[in-house]
């Protein structure tokens, strides 16, 4: 696969710029750093994303994700390893990333996000699953090819 366009963080340096500081809002939100890595690697599965989920794999694997989560996590809703803080950020993230196929956001999932998250730490996973959305229509659109980052910040 080649990648529509080179460099994108360059031409759109700007925007690319104040989603980055998006980024550092959420490394300082109080939403658990492996929360947030598995709601962007869930909702990258969804919207079918090569480039992000490449990325957030490697993230969640440097910071200790075990291979069982990752590995289930397309399953989470069967599979015994998350906990229901996790499961209700999970059903958060598919119910936000799938807004065209439903109703939009059910009250029993917000409400069970609420139960588990107070205000500010709601607010911002709502924050993280928006971003992982707009990186994810991003990286599909303009064909961001899969580990590119790595191999750019390696070779630097």
């Amino acid at each position: 696969m080649q990648p529509r366009v080179n460099n994108f963080a360059k031409i759109a340096a700007g925007g690319y710029r104040a989603m980055q500081q998006v980024e550092a809002y959420l490394a300082q939100s109080g939403v658990p750093h492996s929360t947030l890595e598995l709601v962007k690697i869930r909702a990258s599965q969804i919207n079918g994303c090569g480039f992000c989920l490449d990325m957030h794999y490697h993230n969640a694997k440097r910071a200790d994700e075990t291979d069982e989560r990752l590995y289930a996590l397309a399953g989470w809703r069967e599979a015994p390893y998350y906990t229901a803080e996790e499961r209700a950020a999970l059903a958060l993230a598919e119910s936000m990333t799938r807004l065209a196929d439903s109703e939009g956001v059910p009250d029993h999932v917000w409400d069970d996000a609420a139960d588990h998250y107070d205000e500010q730490s709601l607010a911002a996973l709502v924050m993280a699953i928006a971003q992982i959305n707009a990186w994810n229509r991003i990286n599909v659109t303009i064909r961001s090819v899969a580990g590119s980052h790595r191999h750019a910040t390696s070779s630097q």
